[in-house]
């Protein structure tokens, strides 16, 4: 008895030792076009180039999101950003418009609150730690997303940053990225990945 229950606290020793197996992250930018995407009408504002996805402002400074044509529950998206030109406004939006993590500069704050969650009507109820430490503004940024029920965490280069807990969020929903209005701006994505949990 006494080495069956010793051999059964070793073997749960040793799957407690084994890292929790990572979801499988898949493309959802294949880099050339955008297709699986739903391209806004007459598309002024986004490209893809030699696997990267560029938004650029429009002489009307109207703003676009681009969604994906998949909805998503529970899932873990990823990310590489490079600030551009103008006052970057932009971000993730988590299966609504009314739930997003930030890229770059709140219009209403006018500060960089990259990796925050933006709110309407409530703001950024939390704001993402470690930040300013972490962003390359002139080079590459990775931002992971994990979005499980209301419960968000964000990484930034690795690091992680943010968690919250949010209100009256929907089960399902597309995946957007923005190019924000009344914004002279660019920015550019690559290596867009979802892993859905």
């Amino acid at each position: 008895m006494r080495t069956k229950l010793l051999g059964v606290f070793v073997l749960s020793m040793i799957l407690a030792m084994v890292p929790a197996k990572e979801p499988k992250m898949k493309k959802i930018f294949n880099g050339k076009n955008l297709k699986g995407w739903v391209i806004p009408e007459n598309n002024i504002w986004w490209s893809a180039v030699d696997g990267i996805l560029t938004a650029k402002s429009g002489p009307d400074k109207k703003g676009s999101i681009l969604w994906t044509k998949k909805e998503y529950g529970d899932f873990i998206v990823q990310a590489d950003f490079k600030m551009g030109e103008g006052t970057v406004d932009s971000g993730i939006f988590i299966r609504s418009e009314d739930q997003q993590i930030q890229i770059g500069e709140s219009g209403s704050l006018k500060r960089d609150m990259t990796a925050s969650p933006y709110i309407p009507g409530k703001g950024y109820p939390v704001e993402a730690e470690g930040v300013k430490s972490l962003l390359k503004m002139d080079d590459w940024n990775t931002m992971k997303v994990k979005a499980v029920g209301n419960k968000y965490t964000v990484w930034l280069n690795g690091e992680e940053v943010m968690n919250y807990t949010s209100e009256n969020v929907p089960e399902k929903g597309q995946i957007g990225l923005q190019l924000h209005p009344n914004r002279d701006m660019d920015i550019e994505f690559r290596n867009i990945m979802v892993a859905e949990l």
